[in-house]
């Protein structure tokens, strides 16, 4: 079924958000200067983190992969907690629901974009002084990002999105469960 990206996007805003918000932590965190953010729009792209050249190529591979540690670790973080009276208890109420939907679409959204690894590509396969072990580093991660966008287009984003946000919390409750 083919769902135009723009409703997507609308239906699951927070997860764009959080993951340009990534994007900028890890510019300030490396003090790189930011010119411009668009956390969302409804357009394409979705959002977007301008920043200027920066001055170290590790930097940059941060900067580009932050949103997946970022959205990854915070939709499980929001999703955990309402796990446990939904898919455990079978009595979850509203504000369960709402939290599962937060972090669901904010794992879903964890992915770099194709935009991110040919900015990270440019600057650390063409900008001088980059180590050779970076460069080499670089090519699965790019490969992995561009595997991740073509898998998109078979809802693989929304699969990572339910398996972090419904799949993992259960997954370690029922583990706990079993060892305690």
């Amino acid at each position: 079924m083919f769902v135009p990206g723009i409703y997507i996007a609308l239906i699951t805003f927070p997860g764009i958000v959080v993951h340009e918000f990534a994007h900028q932590l890890f510019c300030r965190i490396f003090g790189v200067a930011v010119f411009d953010v668009k956390y969302f729009q409804m357009a394409d792209p979705a959002g977007y983190v301008k920043h200027e050249p920066v001055r170290n190529p590790v930097h940059q591979l941060f900067i580009c992969i932050g949103p997946f540690f970022i959205n990854t670790l915070l939709g499980l973080a929001i999703a955990f907690p309402a796990a446990v009276p939904v898919f455990i208890l079978g009595e979850g109420n509203f504000l369960d629901f709402v939290m599962l939907y937060f972090g669901f679409s904010i794992a879903m959204h964890a992915f770099p974009s194709i935009t991110d690894a040919k900015v990270m590509w440019e600057t650390i396969w063409h900008g001088e002084n980059t180590p050779m072990w970076l460069k080499v580093l670089t090519v699965p991660i790019v490969a992995l990002i561009y595997l991740g966008a073509a898998g998109s287009m078979f809802w693989l984003n929304l699969l990572y999105g339910m398996g972090i946000a419904f799949g993992v919390p259960v997954l370690i409750i029922k583990m706990l469960a079993n060892y305690c």
